[in-house]
């Protein structure tokens, strides 16, 4: 007898509801979705032209994002991310901002998803079942994006520069604006 997909399994295969709050972060609205999300901006292997998903944060700390790639090494974002490593990331008010890629190992990515599990069990419940059937590997590849080497917030004097580990992924949408020669 063939298994039935799961609620959580159904519904992050419905690529139009996966691919719906991508009009909202590009547009600087991404904070209303809270910091739980984040949109990744990459670069297409062969086109090299941008593309965008939205995925759940699975581990936050000063400087450091964790995302997992529930289709696991399959999903288009992730074989770009591996193809070419350039990433932008919004999350909350914080919008495109670079962020170096790696890619986690298999006992990495176990260690970050056991750490979500005991964090949010609720969700754990719902999503760790789906996860596994979905990336069809034995632990569900996680990505971690980091500060660039040598990277400092613009605009930003170090003398003003209030809370540094957290500048990585906090910029307002009037300082990028200004960075891009548009008006705030």
């Amino acid at each position: 007898m063939a298994e039935h997909p799961s609620v959580a399994e159904r519904i992050l295969r419905m690529r139009w509801l996966m691919r719906a709050p991508i009009p909202l972060y590009r547009a600087g609205w991404g904070w209303l979705l809270g910091h739980r999300l984040l949109m990744i901006e990459h670069l297409g292997r062969a086109s090299h032209q941008p593309r965008f998903v939205v995925v759940e944060v699975v581990d936050r700390k000063p400087n450091v994002v964790r995302v997992a790639s529930g289709f696991g090494h399959r999903a288009q974002w992730y074989r770009n991310l591996r193809a070419n490593g350039v990433a932008y990331l919004s999350t909350g008010t914080a919008h495109r901002v670079l962020a170096k890629v790696q890619l986690l190992d298999a006992g990495g990515s176990a260690a970050v998803l056991r750490e979500y599990s005991r964090r949010h069990p609720f969700a754990w419940r719902l999503l760790g079942p789906a996860l596994t059937s979905l990336s069809g590997d034995a632990v569900t590849p996680i990505v971690e994006f980091t500060r660039p080497e040598g990277w400092t917030p613009h605009h930003t004097p170090p003398s003003r520069c209030h809370a540094p580990s957290r500048a990585f992924l906090i910029r307002s949408r009037a300082t990028s604006a200004r960075r891009a020669g548009g008006n705030p």
